[in-house]
């Protein structure tokens, strides 16, 4: 029977890791389990992010379709680029975003605004269900729930396995993630915490609607704050990817017996696409205060769950499969 983590290499981060874990759930320091709170970003840390954040694919193809129906839209961003289908100008004005220039991110939360309002948030789950269930990620060319890490999918149930609450912190619109979030992660609607349009109470209908505004943006120096408001506990792990993550890493490596890990994407050759752009601050405030560093070239021998298939024919996440050191299937 394979050990815990059997996606991660042996060493390192990995035994860190779980050495962090008996030191907070079994050894005398041990806290109780309502102490035990771990915090995840999502977009590049639960799943990937590149070549573009899932949720954005999921806003690309409602603004073509908006475009579509009403041209004059296709004059300005980001409805442009999703009808044009030159996205150049989402991802600079995402890379723009992580280094600290939000010049053009009023225009995309006007988007996403026009895009929802007036939905039930109901009928909006609908439709991320629907999109998840249909679209494949651009790059790997399979659903997205393969899209997602193994490995980080072994550490929540591991940490799930010795008493901690996992929760989900991400700068990612709060709405998008719970409709998927049980199913991919075991993390329930409740424990997800993420940005938000406005919201109103639609006393004919009896639903919750999006309005014209939007609420917060759970990213940066917000993420501390929004993690003390819904939750009431300062977390003893925090997990993340990016520039916007250091502050709720640093909230977390403040805790007496706190850990802060960041997932550095350096691996070329197995479909999680590399970058350091949006993490380059995160990356030397980690090695500054020495926080563990994830390497998905050498912390991990596998990165995505392997597909199967159920006797219904429905695809779902397989266990880990074998992989050679250099990251082949082993024979």
């Amino acid at each position: 029977m394979p050990g815990p983590l059997p996606s991660w290499v042996g060493g390192g981060a990995r035994e860190a890791i779980l050495r962090f874990v008996d030191r907070v759930a079994v050894g005398p320091d041990a806290l109780p389990p309502a102490e035990r709170v771990a915090v995840f970003d999502n977009d590049g840390t639960l799943w990937t992010e590149k070549p573009m954040p899932v949720q954005l694919h999921f806003l690309v193809e409602q603004w073509a379709r908006a475009a579509a129906a009403d041209p004059a839209l296709a004059e300005h961003q980001p409805y442009r680029a999703a009808a044009s289908g030159d996205l150049s100008w989402l991802g600079n004005a995402v890379d723009k975003h992580y280094a600290g220039d939000d010049s053009d991110l009023g225009v995309l939360i006007k988007a996403v605004v026009a895009a929802q309002a007036g939905r039930s948030v109901g009928t909006y789950a609908d439709a991320v269900r629907t999109f998840l269930d249909e679209a494949t990620h651009p790059a790997l060319g399979t659903p997205y729930r393969f899209a997602t890490y193994q490995p980080m999918r072994e550490l929540l149930d591991h940490l799930r396995d010795h008493g901690f609450s996992t929760y989900i912190t991400s700068g990612g619109d709060r709405d998008f993630m719970r409709p998927f979030t049980e199913d991919y992660y075991g993390v329930t609607p409740e424990q997800v915490v993420g940005s938000s349009l406005g919201l109103t109470y639609d006393e004919e209908t009896g639903d919750v609607v999006y309005g014209s505004s939007f609420s917060f943006m759970d990213d940066g120096p917000e993420k501390p704050v929004r993690i003390w408001s819904r939750v009431g506990r300062r977390p003893v792990l925090a997990v993340g990817n990016s520039n916007g993550d250091v502050p709720m890493l640093g909230y977390a490596a403040a805790h007496p017996l706190g850990m802060a890990v960041l997932i550095h994407h350096d691996d070329p050759g197995r479909g999680d696409l590399p970058y350091d752009t949006g993490a380059e601050q995160a990356l030397s405030v980690a090695a500054d205060k020495g926080w563990t560093v994830v390497s998905v070239r050498d912390d991990w021998s596998q990165v995505f769950p392997v597909p199967s298939t159920d006797p219904l024919g429905r695809s779902t996440g397989g266990a880990p499969r074998d992989v050679a050191q250099d990251g082949a299937e082993a024979p």
